[in-house]
């Protein structure tokens, strides 16, 4: 059996980009020095890539001084493969929050049988974007470090652990596979539902690092399930009209949240990523707006419109045309995932918000640049497949700290970034009537072009990129940092014989500062800083290579603290197997990294087969929270069906695996990191 969190993820997130748009990968061979690449090797032909410490990007437009230079003061850890979590020697980890674990109603006690109906009041499966939301203090930014909601996305499930007291360790990955579409149990369809989503549950400290989860009102699942609103210039688009909301106006549900970001308003924000594999359409020919996102014509991830007794909330997810039906279908369906919801934590009466204006694609995330009163309101999104794009949002409305809201976002411009070979990028505004998004190439208005983002970014010539995922943003020098994961997609005829990085399995971290020093700004200036991979194929800012103590691959999860101490996770889909060109890097870790020297080093390995994901701290720094998703899922179908996990984390012993997110702390009671 292949990995399964693997399949999941890639095999319903077809390659859909046609564009012919010359990709990173060009722009980068195009950077590079050929002859040095083939007198030196990997070290002189990426000298010129790097900008190096933080004084040499500072003299690039746009750049401000640092304020302060963050410490790294910990001993790292060594690379490791051991089925548990390794932190730096002083430091204690301790899981707080697993699937599973209660939060509201009657607070069922978690079961291996626990129903669908369970399941709704339960932390949903592989968490994985969160925030930390103060409860206590004027300034929601430095409120209480001890009492807080602590807000997780839950990105997709493994449905042979989440009915495994079902089915007695029968292997049921096949489900969502060809030749597998027969009827699914409408009992298990809901379980799976809501066991995606978002949770919104109150935790308190009491004082020695031991977390609870407490009873509040507050506290909530929202599922697949959950009614939303539509918001932006696709409300009540046309396209958006389904026999749920023949208005276009509502839907149903979030799926597939992997990042997040957080508002200068304090609401949180979840992104939806591989979501189109959730549907399927039997149509001859599909329109674009599901063929350009993936949206299969065979089979769906896990066939939810096959539930028995079934309702339209399962059937919706079959998008086909159905001309006899009298009632109308479910074609526009897919038109309404795809997009940032934003969940006002505080408020369990408030609907989540779609907000379309930030575009419909595979969004990864979202990071706002630090708001300034008088000024628009900016945030970043990546778009999580290959060859796909990194998007820029300025607001039309201007930030005003205190009266502020959401419907701010409801009205601006979208833009999408275009990599020069020297250096320098732009970004090209996603407009109605400019750039060839006119009736010409079949648009018909700004929602068209925000449901058909993908499209639209494709004619205005976006550079292609491998696998933008978290972005967040310096505070003091205002420098934007994006991890690009890999894309072994990428050939050598692609990039050129002179590109080091030709399948890109080991990723990167670029960064770049808009020009002038404005955020608004249409232009920008770009260089890497990291190329991941092993020891001898990798290189810091500074064009060094990394050592024992700060190799990795597969950057994802990215995150800058109060302190500038940037944060990168990592995403190996097989590094628990030790094989391929993983071998050395062992499970996925978690690193720490200063901005302005480079320097790098290992904070955390997380147990087997799981991804580390998700990262804040409380407003005093002391806990740092992290998500372990989906250990033991390397699990072959064998070792499944007689219980032998390939993790037993967290719960230990001959359990079998959870996802969960656990609580750092400093056993001194110092700044976690410093």
């Amino acid at each position: 059996m292949t990995n399964l969190a693997d399949r999941l993820h890639h095999d319903f997130e077809p390659e859909t980009n046609q564009s012919g748009n010359r990709t990173f990968g060009e722009v980068v061979n195009a950077r590079l020095d050929r002859r040095n690449f083939l007198r030196g090797g990997l070290g002189l032909a990426v000298t010129g890539i790097f900008a190096g410490p933080i004084s040499a990007c500072s003299s690039l437009p746009g750049a401000q001084a640092a304020s302060s230079s963050p410490t790294l003061g910990f001993d790292p850890v060594p690379v490791s493969a051991a089925d548990t979590v390794v932190v730096p020697e002083g430091y204690e980890a301790k899981v707080i929050y697993r699937w599973g674990d209660a939060i509201s109603g009657d607070f069922p006690a978690f079961a291996p049988d626990n129903t669908g109906e369970d399941q709704a009041h339960q932390a949903g499966m592989h968490n994985d974007g969160m925030h930390f939301f103060p409860i206590e203090g004027e300034d929601p930014w430095q409120g209480s470090s001890t009492d807080g909601l602590l807000v997780v996305n839950h990105e997709y499930i493994e449905s042979r652990y989440l009915h495994y007291g079902i089915t007695q360790g029968t292997e049921i990955s096949s489900w969502g596979t060809p030749g597998h579409e027969g009827p699914r149990d409408s009992g298990q369809v809901l379980k799976e539902l809501n066991a995606h989503g978002v949770s919104v549950a109150r935790i308190r400290d009491d004082g020695n690092g031991n977390w609870q989860i407490v009873p509040d009102p507050r506290n909530r699942r929202i599922t697949g399930l959950t009614r939303m609103e539509i918001a932006g210039p696709a409300r009540g688009h046309a396209k958006m009209a389904t026999l749920y909301s023949p208005e276009g106006t509502h839907t149903r549900g979030t799926l597939s949240n992997c990042a997040h970001g957080v508002t200068p308003w304090n609401t949180y924000m979840a992104a939806e990523e591989n979501w189109s594999g959730y549907f399927v359409n039997h149509d001859d020919t599909l329109p674009r707006e599901h063929a350009r996102m993936g949206v299969r014509t065979d089979v769906s991830r896990h066939n939810w419109h096959l539930a028995e007794n079934g309702n339209d909330g399962f059937v919706r997810f079959d998008a086909s045309t159905k001309a006899d039906s009298p009632a109308g279908d479910y074609r526009n369906e897919p038109n309404t995932f795809g997009w940032i919801t934003e969940i006002d934590p505080f408020d369990p009466d408030a609907a989540p918000v779609k907000r379309t204006t930030l575009g419909r694609f595979a969004h990864e995330g979202v990071v706002f640049a630090p708001a300034e009163a008088g000024k628009p309101v900016v945030c970043y999104s990546g778009d999580d497949s290959v060859f796909e794009y990194i998007y820029k949002f300025v607001s039309d409305g201007l930030y005003q700290p205190g009266l502020t809201r959401g419907d701010i976002l409801d009205s601006g411009t979208l833009y999408v970034a275009r990599f020069n070979d020297d250096g320098t990028g732009e970004w090209l505004p996603l407009v109605y009537g400019q750039n060839g998004l006119d009736e010409s190439n079949g648009f018909t208005d700004q929602g068209d072009v925000l449901i058909n983002t993908r499209t639209a970014a494709d004619i205005v010539g976006a550079t292609p990129m491998d696998r933008p995922e978290w972005g967040t943003v310096d505070p003091a020098t205002r420098a934007v940092y994006f991890t690009l994961t890999n894309n072994s997609r990428r050939t050598e005829d692609q990039t050129g014989s002179a590109n080091p990085r030709a399948e890109n399995r080991y990723g990167s971290i670029i960064r770049w500062n808009e020009a002038d020093g404005d955020q608004e700004s249409e232009r920008f200036n770009w260089d890497f800083f990291v190329l991941a991979g092993p020891q001898g194929d990798s290189r810091d800012a500074n064009g060094e290579a990394l050592d024992e103590n700060s190799v990795f691959a597969c950057p994802d999860g990215l995150w800058i603290d109060a302190d500038r101490r940037l944060w990168i996770q990592t995403d190996i889909s097989d590094s628990a197997t030790n094989q391929g060109p993983y071998e050395s890097l062992g499970n996925n870790q978690m690193l720490v990294a200063n901005p302005d020297t480079g320097e790098i080093r290992r904070f955390l390995t997380g147990p087997a087969g799981c991804e580390i994901t998700g990262v804040v701290t409380t407003p005093d720094r002391r806990t740092l929270f992290v998500n372990v998703q989906h250990p033991g899922a390397n699990t072959s179908a064998a070792d499944f069906a007689a219980g032998n996990f390939a993790s037993h984390f967290p719960d230990g012993g001959n359990a079998f695996p959870r996802s969960a997110t656990i609580a750092i702390r400093r056993l001194d009671g110092g700044i976690i990191g410093a």
